[in-house]
């Protein structure tokens, strides 16, 4: 039997002419390299940016560089249970977060499953961690004042609901302090608080848990950590997913107060997960979307108008400087993405100022508009007095012999300062600060020495609230100091200053 090389030839060329139809490989593809929480995948042609990937042993990683031969994907677990050669398997579904009402009150990871030991979060919706923020049509003007229940930001740099304001300073100044005396001071107020720990200590975040716990905060916050033991995959994601959480709330019409702690290490885990996956660097080694990784995340923070549910998303994001300078990349990134920053200095936090808060570098772009009209009678010079304080001290440094009106502004501005100290987890109320603030705008407290202005505060407060109790009400419920309440408050303060002088022999 004679061999028909032609034949043969024509029946591999039709086997293999519909080859490459049965070998799909958009669904299903084959680790090329793994190492140091990246993994490089031959195949999966059809997937998208952003989409889970299941790998064997449970591990699950999200894509992020899509190459001509190649993915790239960040892993989500332990990168040691993944080796060379492994099948990985498409999702078809993007980076998604439990949210809900069952996630209050719980210590979560940044994929949203419980690490306090709880048991099962049974939360039945999920969201995707990146979305597109909400438009300008969907928005309007902050107008909700967010009371921190700290007097130097309440009344200088005060925060309306929908705001980004920027916490930053030196590492040990009091930024995370400011954040968590916030979400204490939100109990009753109907603001759900989120906090995303990220690069954190784990004894750290179980402190803070515990003073929430102790201040019955815990009831409505969420806690997300994403500690410095855990890969930089998941401090990449912390954020987005906290987000995510905050923004289920904000679409049922709720008021949010999310705190991002901080986001200097959040780009410094973008930055290394960058590099590992080959894109180039920039400026100081970040590459050139990292402004971008910060803007989506804030920008993400809004407040809505009444058609689309009136809820709102405060983001108090927090940044570390090198020896007190914001004109570092990362800092002045965040600081032209949001409405303002609270600068907080070394120096003052040392002399035993606290909140240590720089007076003439925080300023607040947008709560002005959302301030109470009460806050704003009292505190409308504040600042001015306390500028023109410090440009006095530092004259008067060099000489011995100081006028009547230097003297003068020097111990006003001593008094501002000591009516601007605060204890921490000592949130104040509204009614309280003004009260405090009154008294220190019209000279109450300048004859007295500075070590007694927090016993006189808290006195005077007492004294007016047991004798006068209409005048405290009318501020509370008001908002706003009318001219019988200010003739009632001047009288009420002249009587108790006349008392307190005569018990303590003051001149």
């Amino acid at each position: 039997m004679k061999i028909n090389t032609d034949q043969i030839a024509a029946l591999i060329k039709e086997q293999i002419k519909d080859y490459h139809h049965k070998i799909d490989s958009s669904d299903v593809g084959t680790v090329v390299t793994v190492g140091d929480g990246i993994a490089l995948i031959y195949g999966l042609d059809q997937v998208m940016l952003g989409e889970l990937l299941e790998f064997p042993n449970n591990v699950f990683g999200m894509v992020m560089n899509l190459e001509s031969d190649h993915v790239g994907a960040v892993l989500l677990g332990d990168d040691t249970l993944i080796k060379e050669g492994d099948t990985v398997k498409r999702t078809n579904r993007v980076m998604e977060v439990p949210v809900g009402e069952a996630m209050l009150s719980r210590v979560i990871n940044a994929l949203g499953q419980p690490i306090d030991g709880l048991g099962e979060i049974k939360s039945k919706k999920h969201r995707p961690i990146e979305v597109i923020a909400p438009g300008v049509m969907k928005r309007e003007s902050v107008n909700t004042p967010l009371e921190t229940g700290l007097k130097a930001i309440d009344a200088i740099t005060p925060i309306g609901r929908g705001q980004r304001e920027l916490i930053i300073g030196d590492r040990q100044t009091g930024k995370t302090a400011i954040a968590i005396d916030a979400i204490i001071n939100q109990k009753g107020k109907d603001v759900i608080c989120i906090y995303v720990a990220i690069g954190q200590k784990n004894s750290t975040v179980a402190q803070i848990v515990e003073k929430l716990r102790q201040h019955d905060a815990l009831s409505y916050t969420v806690v997300m950590a994403a500690t410095a033991s855990e890969p930089a995959p998941l401090l990449y994601v912390a954020p987005y997913a906290g987000c995510a959480i905050a923004e289920s709330f904000m679409d049922e019409g709720k008021d949010v107060l999310i705190v991002y702690d901080d986001l200097s290490k959040h780009a410094v885990a973008y930055r290394a997960l960058s590099l590992l996956l080959k894109r180039s660097p920039g400026r100081e080694a970040y590459p050139g979307d990292v402004f971008y990784l910060h803007s989506r995340l804030l920008e993400r923070a809004c407040k809505l108008s009444k058609e689309y549910g009136g809820g709102s998303i405060t983001a108090l994001p927090i940044v570390e400087t090198q020896s007190g300078d914001i004109s570092a990349y990362i800092p002045t990134n965040v600081i032209s993405i949001t409405d303002g920053q609270i600068f907080l200095q070394t120096d003052l936090f040392n002399a035993g100022q606290r909140p240590a808060i720089d007076v003439g570098l925080s300023v607040s772009r947008v709560g002005g508009a959302a301030q109470f009209k009460a806050m704003k009678q009292v505190a409308s010079s504040l600042k001015i007095d306390l500028a023109s304080y410090q440009e006095m001290k530092s004259f008067s440094q060099f000489g011995s012999d100081l006028d009547a009106s230097t003297v003068k502004v020097l111990r006003h501005g001593d008094a501002l300062l000591e009516v601007l100290k605060q204890e921490q987890y000592a949130p104040y109320a509204m009614e309280h600060q003004i009260f405090d603030l009154f008294m220190a705008k019209y000279n109450y407290l300048d004859s007295f020495n500075p070590s007694l202005i927090h016993t006189i505060l808290d006195q005077a407060y007492r004294y007016v609230n047991a004798n006068f109790p209409s005048l405290i009400t009318s501020i509370k419920n008001d908002k706003v100091i009318s001219n019988e309440v200010e003739a009632g408050l001047k009288n009420a303060l002249n009587s108790f200053i006349e008392g307190f002088k005569k018990e303590n022999n003051e001149e």
